[in-house]
Formats: structure tokens, C-alpha cells, sequence
């Protein structure tokens, strides 16, 4: 031994090879072990099978990208139109975000919807209606895939297993109710919601399963949750003030939780450290402070029309909850009769699914979560429905009315039933409870095998309810042609009335226009002004001189007819009526537009 190595005696030479160190990888290695590990994460496996997921399910959106819309052309058109002028004016002209070129001479005309200011750097890619139609498309796609993304964050995080967070998710994302919805990119653009739940979940070292975790605190984490949190709310407040609503909540009760922990001294650490306290602090405020700024043109639009009365005609019944869709492949047909009975039936066909229901049924009482848990999640379901219900539960008096009836129009929370997106990821949160547990338990019968793991079958059959929630999401959404921009939308310009003009057709001028974003008297959808219906009474008879004089008080000074477009309108024969006597020039530009000057 080294140590008994009588004095004067060469050194051993075994010591000094021991103390030569093995030489570690280089730079480059290290960084391809870093993306390697990254590239097979469970998360990133998540994203992949999302994304295709994604594609399958909303085919053939990406098949002809450029020149069709998913489920109609009408409601698309005006959201791809908002997505390039957002995009457009941030660059050119920022302080008139909400001076939109629509609905000329009405002030802040972009607040006549929700707004999709969170896609305004996708809008700044390229220009014209081919641009926007591709990219609505591409939105509508990845917004699906964040809607699984997001639940499976969500559900995980609470402490289901793999299996059970992708049911879950599954169950989430293509609940049947949605199939009505699909025409609606600002109600599709809900993944953020359980996203940032998650985030901060995790930031906050929690879980439903295992509690408050203080070694898992990360404030990292809490702040991604709150810039999540802010980029859902900048699409718009249908979905991103009740969301709000539910993270006030969660803020009273977890500041309420820690008070309690703190005067029972049960934590030798507190359960919030500093950087949480100012991660939270900061991510309060400053998604307080965008909100407030994001409403302050709502507010500043005429409402229409009492609250109540409009949230009445939208509220659905409970039968409701039992009826799906007319886009869906498995109970469109069957429920046909039973939508007949539903005063709306693109917003009250609100069916998460029956395998859902199974499944969150079976999570009742065979479950990874405790009792108690399953006790809060039926209750928040029920309130969650109740919520949904709108007027119809008690006129909404003490429930859907003091939270929604006082708010204008224009902030879009007067369709009660889209509240279903919190009772489909209550349902899901149970569901993915039985199936985890129905997996955990296979484990372990499979451990006293061998080999000790599940076999094939055993296996396939964990994967059965993530199967059949997929089967019962099959839709048969249409995929209908846009209409071709007309070359005089390239070459005219405003401020002007596009003819002929009605609630439906505005919506794809509004898309027309994107290429010049000419000011002009069109627009419609979302929330419209009373003005735009007085507007197609008013040029119902133009060209005469009532009209003209009307246009002109608008300061419209130019009118552009539209021949192919016409037909079976009040104006199909108005490019051929004599203007001489009104004091207006007639262009015709090709065979198929008019343009009128009215000065």
C-alpha cells in the first residue's frame, strides 16, 4: 500500500494514474446530449402527437390552406381580416389599432369583436386575402394542438399519469360541443387557458394529488404562466374575462390557504417564497393592467340593447347538455330532432361527449384522486353547468347576470353556453382520474409477472377510452371556396361602400379589403352598430339622390358595384340606372365592377 511505502522509496506509480481525472465531453457533445434529451422529451412527444393529431382531425384544413375556410367563409373572413389589420397597423400606424378600416366613419370599429391581438405577429407575414386565408388556416390548426397540449399539461401537473393526461386531453380538445364552434377562431384559441394553469401550478409546487411540494417552487415557471395567462386574455374577453373571474378565484383561495398555513405554523418554510410573492405580484398587475387597457375602447362603444334580454335568448337548456351538434358524424343525424327544439343551435348543442360522461362517471368512485377531490370537482361541474345555463337556471340572477349582464355588448359574454369549455376540462380532470388509476392498477397486477410489465393486450386496452373519445369527436365540417377578391379591391380606393352589402357578404369584403385596407362603410359580425343596419336600409335604392345625399353626410365619396355579386339583390340592376341627374361619375373598370364618384 502507498501508505506503508517505507521513507525514500519511489513514489507508486498506481498513484498517480488514480489521480489523473477522465477527460469530460467537449462543448459540442454536450450540446448535442442537451437537444437529443430535449427531442424525446415527454413533452416534446406531447407537442409532435399534438400537432399531428391536429392535422388529422381538422383535414382538409391544410389541404388547400390558401383558398378555403373551415366550417364557412363568413365568420373566417372577418377574423383572417382582423389578424391582418392587427398585424398591418402595428406596423404602419400604431395608434390607430382600433380605428379599423371597417365600418367607416364609426370610431374604434376594431373593438366590434374580439380582437386577436395575440396573433398580431403572425398578421405582419405577408399581405392581401391569399396571405390571410393561409394563415387563418394555419392558426386554426396549431390552435387545436395547443387546445391537447394544454390539457395534457394541465392534468399531468395535477398528478395523473401519461395515459390518463392524454384521455383527458383528448376529451378536452374535441369534446362534440366544439364541432359548432369551429367557425370561431376566438373561441377554437382556448389552449392557453389550462396551459397557463399549469404553468403555475408547477411554478407554485403543487398538484392535486400530492399538495404543496416547496422543493418544486419555481418562479420561472409562474412567470410563464402569467405571460401565458396575458397572451390568452389578448385574444379577446369572451373567453378571457371568465377566465379572469376564475383566476381571481384561485388567487383568494390560495392567499387564504397560505394565511391559514401561516397562523397554524404547519410549514417550518413559508409555502410562497419572495420570488414568488413578486413573480405574482408583477404577473397580477401587469395582467390586470392589460386588460384594463385592452377595455377601455369596449367601453367607449354604444351598446345596443339591455344585456338581459340578449343573454335570455342565448341561454340554453339542460337538455342541451345531451344534444351534439349538427357537424358531428356520430350525432348530428341521430339529434336532429331534438336541435329542432333549441332556440339556437350553433350555441346550445352543448354535448362534451357521452364517453366523457362515462368516464367521468366511472372517476367518481374508481379514481387516483382522493374522495374529497372528486367531491370538489362534481361540485365545480355543477356550478360550472349552472353558470352555463345562463338565465335559464333562475333567470341568472344570482349567478350568470351579476358577472356578465352589466357589460356591453361589445365585450362578447352574452352567449352563456360557451362556458362550457371550463365544464368539458372539469369532466376531463375526472376522467383522466379513472383511467390513471385503471392503469396504475394494471402495473401492478403486471409486476408479479414476467416479465414484470403489461402485456400487449393489457396495454391496448388502456388505450380503448382515448379511441373512443376520438371516434366521437369525427365531424363532417364543411370546407366551402373563398370567393376571389375582385380586382377593383386592388386598385380603389376610400373611403367607399362596397355593393351589395348585407350582415354575411360585409364579412368577406372586410377579408377583400386586406390588401389596400381602404377605408369603407362595410362591416359586420361580432358585435355590430346599429348604424350598419340603418346604413343598408339607407343605399337599399342606390343610385337615387336619397342615398347619395345619405352616403355623402358618411363622407363616403366613393361606391363600388360589384356585378357577379348582385344577382337577387336590391342593386342588380343599379350599374345600369342613369346617374347623370344625381350629380355622380359612373366607371366601369371591367365586366364586372362599377364605380360610382359620388364628388
Amino acid at each position: 500500500m502507498p501508505s506503508l511505502r517505507p521513507p525514500g522509496a519511489p513514489p507508486d506509480p498506481w498513484t498517480a494514474f488514480a489521480q489523473t481525472s477522465e477527460r469530460g465531453p467537449g462543448r459540442i457533445r454536450r450540446a448535442v446530449r442537451v437537444v437529443g434529451r430535449g427531442l424525446i422529451h415527454e413533452y416534446a412527444l406531447v407537442v409532435y402527437g399534438s400537432l399531428l393529431l391536429a392535422v388529422l382531425v381538422t383535414w382538409p384544413a391544410l389541404r388547400y390552406p390558401l383558398h378555403t375556410f373551415p366550417h364557412d367563409i363568413w365568420d373566417p373572413s372577418r377574423q383572417a381580416w382582423q389578424v391582418s389589420w392587427t398585424g398591418h397597423i402595428l406596423i404602419t400606424d400604431p395608434a390607430r389599432l382600433w380605428q379599423s378600416n371597417a365600418y367607416f366613419p364609426e370610431p374604434y370599429s376594431f373593438a366590434f369583436g374580439d380582437h386577436l391581438l395575440g396573433y398580431a405577429p403572425v398578421g405582419m407575414l405577408g399581405e392581401g386575402p391569399l396571405a390571410a386565408v393561409l394563415r387563418y388556416n394555419i392558426l386554426f390548426v396549431l390552435a387545436h394542438a395547443l387546445l391537447t397540449i394544454g390539457g395534457y399539461a394541465l392534468i399531468r401537473q395535477l398528478g395523473a399519469g401519461r395515459t390518463g393526461a392524454i384521455v383527458g386531453a383528448a376529451a378536452f380538445a374535441y369534446a362534440p360541443w366544439r364541432l359548432a364552434q369551429e367557425g370561431h377562431l376566438d373561441i377554437v384559441s382556448a389552449g392557453g387557458i389550462p396551459l397557463a394553469l399549469a404553468m403555475l401550478a408547477r411554478g407554485h409546487g403543487w398538484s392535486m394529488r400530492y399538495g404543496f411540494r416547496p422543493d418544486r417552487r419555481h418562479a420561472g415557471w409562474a412567470a410563464a404562466g402569467w405571460l401565458v395567462a396575458i397572451w390568452q386574455l389578448g385574444l379577446g374577453f369572451s373567453l378571457g374575462l371568465p377566465f379572469a373571474y376564475v383566476l381571481a378565484l384561485i388567487i383568494v383561495i390560495v392567499a387564504a390557504a397560505v394565511l391559514v398555513r401561516r397562523l397554524r405554523r404547519r410549514s417550518p418554510r413559508p409555502v410562497l417564497g419572495w420570488r414568488l410573492l413578486i413573480t405574482d405580484g408583477l404577473g397580477i398587475l401587469i395582467f390586470a393592467g392589460v386588460g384594463a387597457i385592452i377595455a377601455l375602447p369596449y367601453l367607449r362603444v354604444p351598446d345596443y340593447g339591455p344585456a338581459a334580454t340578449e343573454i335570455r335568448f342565448f341561454s340554453p337548456p339542460l337538455r342541451s347538455l345531451l344534444i351534439g351538434p349538427a357537424e358531428s358524424r356520430i350525432w348530428g343525424a341521430p339529434h336532429a330532432v331534438a336541435r329542432e327544439s333549441l332556440g339556437w343551435p350553433a350555441e346550445m348543442t352543448l354535448l362534451p361527449g357521452f364517453v366523457l360522461y362515462a368516464l367521468a362517471l366511472v372517476g367518481l368512485v374508481f379514481s387516483v384522486w382522493r374522495i374529497w377531490q372528486r367531491l370538489l370537482l362534481l361540485t365545480a361541474v355543477v356550478v360550472g353547468v349552472v353558470f352555463t345555463l345562463g338565465s335559464t337556471f333562475f333567470d341568472g340572477r344570482w349567478t350568470y347576470l351579476p358577472l356578465f349582464g352589466h357589460l356591453p355588448a361589445s365585450f362578447g359574454v352574452r352567449v352563456p353556453g360557451r362556458l362550457m369549455l371550463w365544464v368539458t376540462l372539469l369532466l376531463a380532470i375526472l376522467a383522466a382520474g379513472a383511467v390513471a388509476e385503471f392503469v396504475r392498477r394494471a402495473e401492478h397486477l403486471a409486476a408479479h409477472r414476467m416479465p414484470p410489465r403489461p402485456g400487449p393486450w393489457l396495454r391496448l386496452a388502456t388505450f380503448v377510452p382515448l379511441l373512443l373519445v376520438l371516434v366521437e369527436s369525427w365531424s363532417t365540417i364543411a370546407h366551402p371556396v373563398v370567393p376571389e377578391q375582385p380586382s377593383a379591391m386592388r386598385t380603389v380606393t376610400g373611403p367607399m361602400l362596397v355593393l351589395p352589402t348585407a350582415a354575411l357578404t360585409d364579412q368577406t369584403v372586410m377579408l377583400w379589403s386586406s390588401t389596400r385596407f381602404q377605408q369603407m362603410a362595410n362591416g359586420s359580425g361580432g358585435f355590430a352598430p346599429q348604424r350598419q343596419s340603418d346604413l343598408r336600409r339607407a343605399v337599399a335604392t342606390f343610385p337615387d339622390a336619397a342615398s347619395v345625399q345619405y352616403l355623402r353626410t358618411l363622407n363616403v365619396n366613393t361606391v363600388l358595384l360589384l356585378r357577379k355579386q348582385v344577382a337577387g339583390t336590391p342593386w342588380e340592376r343599379a350599374g345600369d340606372v342613369p346617374v347623370d341627374a344625381l350629380g355622380i361619375r359612373r366607371e366601369d373598370l371591367d365586366n364586372d365592377s362599377v364605380v360610382f364618384r359620388l364628388n
